[in-house]
């Protein structure tokens, strides 16, 4: 693809979009090729984890503005579908946002579908949507508020001024702000670690964070108990010995290493 490049390692992959002249704008055909690179990595059962990042100055701008408004374009209804957070949501592992630059309405609404967002120091988040005149579609509406408090959310939808990486940082926003040519490298490591958990109690656990936390605290403590429970029943002890010597060794190798 010409417009996201999809690079495979030993458990994960890195995904980046790369409009970099347009600032990672979602366009058209942008938007096709995610949906395929993000259908391929769903289908290879050996990528357990993805990193999506933007390639230049930018993570992503948002929807492409020049193309919504040429003459050609669809009803803007048409336009602003939801293949992009669909296709991210059908990946059944985690997704770790590499936030390398402008992260902008659209943008900010990819950022906010992955599981664990990093940000260079050069990351701003902001959401235009009011500016340039339509509703957020993809779920930023829903689960900034969530993430930063309902008035901080407030603040950003109303203004659509941005919050630079050290504030989004304090606010919660993002788990990590390091240097630019830090940011892939540590995402690659969050990746691997996480590729060293064992895949289907990691898909599990997945679940119960996300739906869990949808629910009232009573009926999330319930589900997590009756899931636990039945997860339990089905571990044999040597299926446990095996996991314990493995966790073991990890521990003896990350010692070693200097």
């Amino acid at each position: 693809m010409d417009t996201v490049t999809l690079e495979k390692h030993a458990g994960f992959a890195v995904v980046a979009l790369n409009r970099p002249e347009a600032m990672n704008a979602l366009s058209r055909e942008l938007r096709h090729d995610f949906v395929e690179v993000f259908k391929e990595c769903e289908a290879d059962a050996a990528i357990r984890v993805v990193i999506l990042t933007g390639n230049g100055r930018a993570f992503c701008a948002g929807f492409d503005l020049k193309e919504l408004g040429s003459a050609d374009a669809k009803n803007a209804s048409e336009e602003a579908d939801n293949i992009v957070a669909d296709a991210m949501d059908a990946f059944q592992g985690p997704i770790i946002g590499a936030i390398n630059g402008h992260c902008i309405t659209g943008g900010f609404e990819m950022a906010l579908a992955c599981d664990i967002l990093i940000a260079s120091e050069a990351a701003r988040f902001a959401d235009t949507h009011a500016r340039v005149g339509m509703l957020p579609g993809w779920g930023l509406s829903q689960k900034l508020p969530r993430l930063i408090g309902l008035s901080r959310a407030r603040e950003m939808a109303f203004t659509g001024a941005p919050i630079f990486a050290q504030q989004a940082y304090e606010w919660g926003l993002v788990n990590h702000v390091v240097p630019q040519v830090e940011l892939l490298p540590t995402a690659k490591r969050i990746a691997s670690d996480i590729c060293a958990c064992v895949p289907e109690v990691l898909r599990r656990y997945q679940e119960l964070i996300s739906e869990g936390y949808s629910m009232p605290l009573d009926k999330a403590l319930a589900w997590e108990h009756e899931s636990a429970i039945d997860w339990a029943s089905h571990a044999t002890a040597d299926a446990i010995e095996q996991r314990r010597r493995s966790v073991l060794q990890k521990g003896r190798n990350e010692k070693e290493t200097p």
